[in-house]
């Protein structure tokens, strides 16, 4: 069992939910955020293992986030994965530069998606 923090940040209620249970039930923590501001408020305020950040949020993206971050100089302090099913490997491989540390594809299944959070964590 773990003691990890995990902020999942996405718009979609039911994806954010099944994450949380999936975490929840591997022994992590984990705080959902329903998009990019509530996102950085909770960066602002807890320490998180990781973070998982859905792209394609309306209004305030992953990447407006992840642009706040860096412009705030907080970027090296967050370990980020995307989380996203609108990702191309180009994308991934650029914000990898920008801090990215790697992606979970949705839709996902529960043994891949814990084995992922869990190497991410890890790394």
């Amino acid at each position: 069992m773990s003691n990890n923090q995990i902020l999942v940040v996405d718009d979609n209620v039911y994806i954010a939910d099944a994450a949380k249970i999936m975490l929840e039930s591997y022994g992590y923590t984990c705080v959902i955020a329903k998009n990019g501001y509530e996102c950085l408020d909770n960066i602002h305020k807890n320490k998180f293992d990781l973070v998982l950040l859905d792209l394609a949020m309306p209004e305030f993206t992953g990447l407006d986030v992840i642009h706040q971050l860096r412009e705030k100089g907080l970027l090296d302090q967050v370990k980020i994965v995307f989380f996203t099913a609108s990702v191309g490997m180009t994308e991934i491989g650029h914000n990898k530069k920008q801090g990215v540390i790697g992606c979970i594809k949705k839709p996902f299944r529960k043994a891949e998606f814990l084995e992922a959070v869990k190497s991410f964590i890890e790394t």
